[in-house]
């Protein structure tokens, strides 16, 4: 039965979007989940920094700065790719950088005190987006497609591929606005919470590689996917919501001690 009442879910939330990003949406969610798991000193700190801006609302200006050719050096800062049989740190990193390289980065300006105000609100809006990409499995996929950019699908009918299914067909065509979406998500007890933000960021990186490898068998060149698929799936989009959630509030709390 509740599989049935599902699958209507699905059928009545599904549209036809083609955004091409980790949507706003799932970056807000995990903004939003975050929020909810900051520690009193954290809530505060970061209230200073940001101006009074929810994490929510800071979450994707990552991506609204790509456009801006100053900004352009961080692109590589969304992504990384490492062989699936090895462990990040295995091989010299990318000379553009990477998500990893991208995230210790932000840590270590934020966490200095005496960088300048604006650096610190600057660093900080890229690290909750950073660890929100952390948290799509395609952004840590195969350099040879490009994360999945490269396998070309059908969605309900329309082209995409298979990065852009995980970064926003499933999560926009759900029909949901982030904040129904971050209330709706299962109920973690404390142990659960607890046990979500155990790790590095090196695990959780090695833990969304490990997803990417199974989602590269999920679908072959040209499918058309749709309802069965999302169904299938949702279950993991939820996941790792949560996880880029709770473990952007573990960072953030650690920050601000």
């Amino acid at each position: 039965m509740k599989k049935v009442w599902f699958l209507l879910i699905l059928v009545t939330h599904f549209s036809f979007s083609n955004a091409v990003v980790w949507s706003k949406t799932g970056h807000r969610v995990i903004g939003d989940v975050a929020e909810q798991h900051l520690s009193r000193k954290a809530r505060k700190g970061i209230r200073k920094i940001l101006k009074g801006q929810s994490l929510a609302a800071v979450s994707t200006f990552a991506d609204e700065i790509k456009a801006d050719a100053q900004f352009r050096s961080f692109s590589a800062w969304h992504y990384v790719n490492f062989p699936a049989d090895k462990s990040y740190g295995d091989e010299a990193p990318s000379e553009f950088g990477d998500l990893i390289i991208g995230i210790e980065k932000c840590i270590a300006v934020v966490g200095d005190e005496n960088s300048t105000a604006a650096d610190r609100a600057f660093y900080l809006k890229m690290l909750v987006h950073l660890i929100g990409d952390l948290h799509q499995p395609m952004h840590v996929g195969r350099l040879e497609d490009k994360g999945g950019n490269d396998i070309q699908l059908q969605w309900f009918g329309k082209g995409t591929n298979l990065h852009r299914v995980w970064d926003s067909n499933m999560i926009n065509d759900y029909g949901m606005s982030y904040t129904e979406l971050s209330a709706s998500l299962p109920k973690w007890n404390k142990h659960q919470r607890k046990k979500a933000q155990q790790g590095t960021i090196y695990d959780w990186v090695e833990e969304s590689q490990d997803i990417a490898n199974e989602l590269y068998g999920s679908a072959e060149v040209g499918e058309q996917l749709a309802y069965q698929y999302g169904y299938k799936w949702w279950g993991t989009v939820e996941q790792q919501l949560q996880l880029g959630g709770l473990r952007l509030a573990k960072v953030l709390n650690a920050l601000f001690q």
